[in-house]
Formats: structure tokens, C-alpha cells, sequence
């Protein structure tokens, strides 16, 4: 088996337990509150990375950066983890996983949107065209709308977390481009920032709950295998596959969760939803495929 083989089964397998996590959040949330469920998820996958990059020294470059680059990365962690990752549970809380991973592969085309002004990074025709298509499969997704009052909350907080990925989009490249610290010591850094602040936040909004062997094995879970375990195996297959064949491959992600979400949870689509979510699939790919290609 080719080396190239080799990471693009790893990285199927990757975006297999991703999805996975979807189905494992769902079924958490029945006991566990939302924001304390990801603050644990994410502290247990900092703990679990923190001896790795000790190991590799790979912290030391962090004791010289400047008060202004603490700052980028206190940000960074804020965003993507304390809000992101928070939007994403209580969102899962209110809405269909289907639904849930549909609005986050927007984030793409917020992010070529936001480039505009922060990186000074001009959409290509190519983008704008996938920004329509992705619009277009989310309007036949959704519409007719009838949300009520809980899938409305479900809907706001998933855009929120939307906003704060793409935000964080923009503000990890301008941290990494500097290559100052290794992508796995931002990533640690950024975690530990994020997941204390959302764990704190957690336990003071909604308290210590009282959980099960099996609500603890799928913390566990969720931290060792599909966060720590999933991320060190995704950054291997960077180093061979390019920016292109990643998008592809992390795209899938947007199906295999509906049909997790059918199999495990119940959560059927109808054809129009199914014809919707594979266009948003396209759209946001085309916008991707563009990127990687500035």
C-alpha cells in the first residue's frame, strides 16, 4: 500500500469518527448539560495532548512570544473552543445533527466572505459561484420553515457558533502563517484557553451533574479517541495529502453524519432535504477546492 493510500484511508477513517462524535453528542445530551458535556470533552483531549507536546519540546517557543501574541492566541482558544464548540452542543441540544453539521459547512463560505476584510483575500468566480450553490441547497434544506420556539434557538446558536468558527478560520492562519509554535502547540495552547474558560462557564451556568459509567464513557470517548487520537492522526495525513484532497475528504463528513443521524437517531430526511444537502455539500466544496487554490 502507497504512502498516499495509506493517509487517505487514515483520513476517511478521521472524518468516520468526527462524525461519529455527532451521534455521541446527541445521545450525552439526554443526561449531560450541554456546555459542561463539551468543556469536559475538551479538557480530557488537552490532558491527553499536553504530555505529547512536552514530550516534543514543542512548547518552549511559546515562553518568548509577545503580550500580542498571547493575546491571538487567548482569542483563538475563546473562539473556537468556548464558543464554537459550546454553539455546537447546545445547538445539537435543539436541532437534528443533519441540520446542525448543514449550518457549520457554511463556514467556508463565511470564511472567503470575512477574508475580504481581514486578509484582503478577493472571492474567485469559482467561490462566489459555490457560495450560490451552497444558498441554494440550504434554502431547499430548510424551507418551508416551520421552526418552533426551541429549533429557532437551535438555529441562532448554531450561526453563532457558525461566525466564531470562521472567525477562528481567519485568525488560525494568521497565527500559524507566523510559525512561531508548531500547529500542535497552538492547537494545545488554544484547547487548554478554550476548554477550561467553557468548562468553568458550564459548571457555574448549569452546575456539576450527576453522571453515569456510561455518560463517563462517552466523555472519554469523545476526548481520547475521536479529539486527541483523531487530530494527531489528521495532522499526519497532512503532511502528504494537499489542501485539496483534505477538503474533499473532510466534506464527506456533512453525508456520513445523516446517514449516522438515520441509523442511530432516528433522524429520517425527505427527498427534498437529501437533494438540498448534497447541493450545500457541493457548494461549500467548490468554495474550498477555490480556496486552497489562492
Amino acid at each position: 500500500m502507497s504512502s498516499r493510500t495509506s493517509a487517505v484511508l487514515q483520513a476517511l477513517f478521521v472524518t468516520f469518527l468526527w462524525a461519529t462524535s455527532w451521534v455521541l453528542i446527541r445521545i450525552g445530551l439526554e443526561d449531560i448539560p450541554a456546555l459542561t458535556f463539551a468543556g469536559l470533552r475538551y479538557v480530557l483531549a488537552f490532558l491527553c495532548l499536553l504530555p505529547l507536546v512536552f514530550k516534543r519540546g514543542e512548547l518552549r517557543p511559546a515562553r518568548e512570544l509577545s503580550g500580542r501574541r498571547w493575546r491571538q492566541l487567548i482569542i483563538l482558544g475563546l473562539l473556537f473552543y468556548a464558543v464554537n464548540q459550546g454553539a455546537v452542543f447546545v445547538s445539537l441540544f435543539y436541532l437534528p445533527a443533519a441540520s446542525v453539521s448543514l449550518l457549520l459547512s457554511f463556514t467556508p463560505v463565511v470564511v472567503a466572505l470575512l477574508a475580504i476584510g481581514f486578509l484582503d483575500e478577493r472571492p474567485t468566480t469559482g467561490q462566489w459561484i459555490g457560495t450560490a450553490i451552497f444558498l441554494l441547497g440550504a434554502v431547499i434544506y430548510f424551507l418551508p420553515a416551520d421552526f418552533g420556539g426551541g429549533q429557532v434557538t437551535g438555529l441562532v446558536v448554531a450561526l453563532i457558533g457558525v461566525l466564531a468558527n470562521a472567525l477562528s478560520s481567519i485568525m488560525g492562519r494568521d497565527v500559524n502563517r507566523r510559525r512561531d509554535l508548531s500547529p500542535l502547540a497552538v492547537t494545545v495552547i488554544t484547547m487548554g484557553i478554550g476548554s477550561v474558560t467553557l468548562l468553568v462557564a458550564g459548571l457555574v451556568v448549569e452546575g456539576w451533574p450527576t453522571l453515569s459509567l456510561s455518560n463517563w464513557a462517552i466523555i472519554i470517548w469523545l476526548a481520547v479517541v475521536n479529539s486527541a487520537l483523531a487530530f494527531t492522526l489528521w495532522n499526519h495525513t497532512l503532511r502528504t495529502l494537499s489542501a485539496v484532497e483534505s477538503s474533499v475528504i473532510n466534506n464527506t463528513m456533512l453525508i456520513q453524519i445523516a446517514i449516522l443521524a438515520w441509523l442511530f437517531l432516528g433522524e429520517s430526511l425527505s427527498g427534498k432535504q437529501i437533494i438540498g444537502m448534497i447541493l450545500a455539500a457541493l457548494g461549500a466544496l467548490v468554495v474550498q477546492l477555490r480556496a486552497s487554490r489562492i
